[in-house]
């Protein structure tokens, strides 16, 4: 499976190292992702998504059924 957030569509990103010297050379950010199970009431089931450290807090705000309906109408979710 990718580093994709599920529910924010967070990805890898390029970027440089930058030395004292100022020398550049390419290098990775990536998501801060976690696998992490969570309940919906609604369904009385529990899934499992693969989502960052900003991705739990905006499913805190929001709820996780408003989250799963957003990442399924940005393509996220399949």
């Amino acid at each position: 499976m990718s580093k994709v957030c599920q529910i924010l569509g967070k990805k890898t990103i390029s970027g440089n190292n930058v030395s004292h010297s100022n020398i550049k050379t390419k290098r990775k950010f990536k998501p801060n992702l976690h696998t992490k199970r969570f309940f919906i009431p609604e369904e009385g089931q529990w899934i499992t998504l693969k989502v960052s450290a900003k991705g739990i807090r905006h499913i805190n705000k929001k709820g996780i059924k408003a989250c799963l309906v957003d990442a399924i109408e940005k393509g996220n979710i399949k």
